[in-house]
């Protein structure tokens, strides 16, 4: 005897009515429209009972064909050639843009003055002033707002932070981290338009050292000078759509930044896409007054800790695998031992904004606002600041008083 009870990916909560159900409309449908979308798709089942049903209603993109057939792939009800067509969908609650640099301040203006909460990609702008108006543009509309600092949403990060917030390293002395990977080496690769300045704003600095620049306000706090170096190792590469011309890469392959928090603490900040063998090599160490901590990416259910005053028989690096069911996230997952993987931080991190949505609560301090996407972007724009100036130290300012 069997029976049906009915189920699909939009669970039985939402059948029964008790799970709201939020209308995403999507900008970008490549890696990270991918990698958004699976969460999208896997967050109801997962993380149950879902707080919100998310409903895929719209994608965008600038190819016909291309948008169509991401639609079909992942879910989405309808195919948009223009994002403002999509913002006028009334089904749609969300504006979820994973779309390229150039595409995030009026996108996401418009999103927040039609009253959708917005959900953006990092950097959040190209500059720290198009980060202030997208800020300012939430603030003023009253929208959730979060930028895709996944990264915060790692169990094994998260955990650092806990152990970081009990005291457990003590004193914070150092954070030194680098994120480096290999995939522009080669010279005949084209000039994508993240080596273009009028569409990515930055380099490695954006795509890379936003990453680590918000860890490390994350963990560490607030970095008050910064002294840093840019370097383009190649400067001219193929045209993307047409191979037999050359076009000038103008923004940076690597970069390197020493920094001073306001706690007193000294780092070191590296990010490169020349570093050959490093395939999404993003790590970090801490040193404290009572200890240190180690992550790396490569390695994501792992955080390496060592403590002053462990017993002299025990005391030395420990692996600490982060698959505990008391661990952070993982009441969704599988028993002790049995890994997730990157995709898993973009359901943490998108459930985190539903529920940030459906019960009225902020994304901070756990999750990054467009508060903290300016932040970083004020950092970096330091960064590039400094190196222009052969180095000097640059001091941290924000525009008004903001937090």
């Amino acid at each position: 005897m069997s029976e049906d009870v009915g189920f699909t990916t939009r669970g039985r909560a939402a059948e029964t009515g008790d799970v709201p159900e939020l209308g995403v409309g999507m900008i970008g449908y490549a890696f990270m429209g991918k990698a958004h979308s699976n969460a999208y798709r896997t967050l109801p089942y997962m993380a149950y009972p879902p707080v919100a049903i998310p409903r895929l209603v719209g994608i965008a993109g600038r190819s016909k064909d291309a948008v169509q057939a991401a639609a079909r792939r992942y879910g989405f009800k309808r195919a948009y050639t223009d994002w403002r067509d999509m913002l006028r969908d009334p089904e749609m609650q969300i504006l979820d843009n994973g779309g390229p640099n150039s595409l995030h301040e009026e996108a996401n203006i418009a999103a927040a003055e039609a009253g959708k909460h917005v959900l953006s990609e990092k950097p959040l702008g190209r500059s720290a002033a198009e980060s202030r108006r997208m800020l300012a543009a939430v603030t003023k509309a009253g929208v959730k707002h979060m930028v895709g600092f996944n990264y915060r949403f790692v169990p094994a990060i998260r955990q650092a932070k806990l152990l970081l917030e009990g005291g457990a390293l003590g004193e914070i002395y150092h954070f030194r981290a680098r994120y480096c990977q290999e995939w522009l080496i080669d010279p005949s690769f084209p000039r994508v338009w993240r080596l273009n300045k009028a569409a990515a704003g930055s380099g490695a600095l954006g795509d890379l050292g936003a990453h680590i620049v918000d860890l490390a306000r994350f963990l560490v706090g607030e970095p008050v000078t910064v002294n840093g170096r840019l370097k383009t190792f190649i400067k001219e590469r193929p045209l993307e759509h047409d191979p037999g011309q050359m076009g000038t890469v103008d923004v940076d392959d690597a970069f390197v930044a020493l920094v001073e928090f306001e706690n007193g603490a000294v780092g070191t900040l590296e990010a490169t896409r020349f570093a050959a063998g490093r395939k999404n090599f993003n790590t970090f160490e801490i040193n404290g007054s009572e200890g240190s901590l180690e992550f790396n990416l490569e390695r994501l259910n792992e955080l390496q800790v060592y403590f002053r005053h462990e017993d002299v028989a025990s005391r030395g690096w420990h692996n600490m695998l982060v698959s505990e069911a008391e661990h952070p996230f993982w009441e969704w997952w599988w028993p002790q031992g049995h890994l997730i993987g990157w995709e898993h931080t973009f359901v943490h991190e998108i459930h985190h904004f539903l529920d940030a949505i459906v019960n009225d609560k902020d994304v901070a301090p756990y999750g990054a606002t467009f508060e903290d996407g300016y932040r970083a972007d004020v950092i970096l724009e330091a960064i590039a600041t400094s190196a222009a100036e052969a180095g000097a130290e640059i001091k941290i300012a924000y525009e008004g008083d903001t937090q």
